[in-house]
């Protein structure tokens, strides 16, 4: 019995621990970004306020995953059937980093490389997942991570523009004015 009421209490104090840290500011939250303590998924650069490696901003999944995160269904030109994918909205990442405007240049581990305004990956925009159904995308599967548009969702993303845009094996995002 009372390893039960420990467990409650534990529970309680995580939930509070984890809504307070989602309840405060980006700017606030983002104040000593901690390098990476695994592997490094995604690698920011350029005209970015918060760093932790050099000028850049070096991220594992677990960072990723500690950021606001959100799951999104959707099909894709790519994949079969209806797919979830979990990650951190592109606008929140980009806030969290500091970053209002500008021009985004993603970059694949293969070298493939998208550009686009800081300002078209804004609202109801695209996911930076690094989870597909609950799973870890490995690099086969077009992970670390997947710059994804919820197609699904708004007919303004089906067209070559932004399937383009949707960018896997993403590894490295510079931000350039």
């Amino acid at each position: 019995m009372l390893q039960l009421a420990f467990l409650k209490v534990r529970t309680v104090v995580a939930s509070l621990v984890m809504s307070a840290a989602v309840a405060l500011p980006f700017s606030a939250q983002a104040e000593g970004l901690a390098a990476p303590a695994g592997d490094v998924m995604l690698t920011v650069s350029g005209d970015i306020e918060m760093t932790n490696i050099g000028a850049t901003a070096a991220f594992d999944q677990e960072m990723l995953a500690a950021l606001p995160n959100l799951t999104i269904s959707t099909t894709t030109i790519w994949t079969e059937g209806i797919n979830e994918y979990t990650g951190v909205a592109l606008k929140d990442f980009l806030a969290f980093l500091g970053v209002e405007d500008g021009t985004l240049r993603a970059t694949a581990i293969n070298d493939y490389a998208i550009e686009f305004p800081v300002a078209d990956g804004l609202e109801d925009g695209p996911l930076l997942a690094y989870l597909r159904n609950g799973e870890t995308m490995s690099v086969r599967d077009k992970g670390p991570v997947w710059l994804i548009f919820p197609f699904d969702d708004e007919p303004k993303f089906q067209n070559e523009e932004y399937y383009s845009r949707s960018i896997w094996q993403l590894d490295r995002i510079e931000i350039v004015e």
